[in-house]
């Protein structure tokens, strides 16, 4: 059955980058609904069903609101080092400290924080990532690295010598590892792939800009303006030219995107300049 919420969502997400009086046009001549009163809810309630890269949830991560990380904590992508992260407060945000609170409910639900591995514990976090000498110690390894601290100690523990290959891969595959520690890593086809693979993604301008369906992508970027506003203005500024030099307010061009959409395997871009030469 298709979803015809996605649609709403991802054709309401890019009339937000046009005048409001003409996406109120816009919205009547194509039949979509008014945007929502209670956007936070609608948005809460779209996520637990919306598949999402990786990226996206350390996205709404670095907001530091509990809310929104309870809401990441639920999500099926989540992995258990994101769920130890949000039950320990971590601060994901940009210059932030923490321990930030725990969601009440969360706090009263949540099963007990699996425990440490035995390798961390013995040799301490770069002791354990310097002794991983296959996948599955560096990948329980790597997932006891929380927060911007512990990601500065294992910059400057691969600076100093660098980690075996298997620690920087399963390292390099974390969504939150810093860009600047992923370069410093070095690069490789296999291991790009494999980086591409996890969901991580460069930012929310390439994510809005290549890569696709586009609706699918677009549904995803409009819960931005709710779970993660800082991060979904690089979507906007991306999508906005285009928007506007190939849909504008021509009702007709944005009624042939309506149509498009539920079929359209290409990217966003290529939706948006589809649409206006049709029209």
């Amino acid at each position: 059955m298709h979803d015809s919420s996605k649609d709403q969502r991802a054709v309401g997400f890019l009339l937000g980058l046009i005048d409001a009086d003409a996406a109120a046009r816009v919205r009547r001549r194509i039949g979509a609904p008014p945007a929502r009163g209670n956007e936070r809810r609608a948005a809460y309630a779209a996520l637990k069903l919306t598949p999402v890269p990786s990226s996206v949830l350390v996205w709404i991560l670095e907001e530091d609101d509990p809310k929104l990380n309870a809401a990441v904590y639920a999500h099926g992508s989540a992995d258990p080092t994101m769920r130890r992260a949000v039950l320990r407060g971590v601060p994901f945000g940009p210059g932030r400290t923490g321990p930030l609170p725990v969601d009440t409910v969360l706090r009263k639900h949540a099963p007990d924080e699996p425990p440490v591995p035995q390798s961390v514990v013995a040799r301490g976090l770069v002791g354990a990532l310097r002794a991983a000498t296959a996948m599955r110690p560096a990948r329980s390894a790597a997932s006891m690295v929380l927060g911007h601290r512990d990601w500065q100690t294992v910059a400057a523990a691969d600076r100093e010598r660098p980690l075996p290959g298997h620690a920087r891969w399963a390292l390099s595959v974390r969504p939150d590892c810093p860009p600047a520690l992923r370069a410093q890593f070095g690069s490789h086809p296999k291991f790009d792939h494999r980086v591409r693979q996890a969901g991580v993604l460069a930012g929310p301008g390439p994510y809005a800009t290549a890569h696709g369906p586009a609706a699918q992508v677009l549904k995803v970027l409009s819960l931005g303006r709710v779970m993660f506003p800082a991060r979904v203005r690089g979507a906007e500024d991306a999508l906005r030219p285009l928007v506007r030099e190939h849909l504008g307010d021509r009702e007709e061009a944005w009624a042939v995107l309506a149509q498009l959409l539920d079929t359209f395997h290409g990217t966003a871009p290529e939706l948006i300049m589809t649409s206006g030469a049709i029209a």
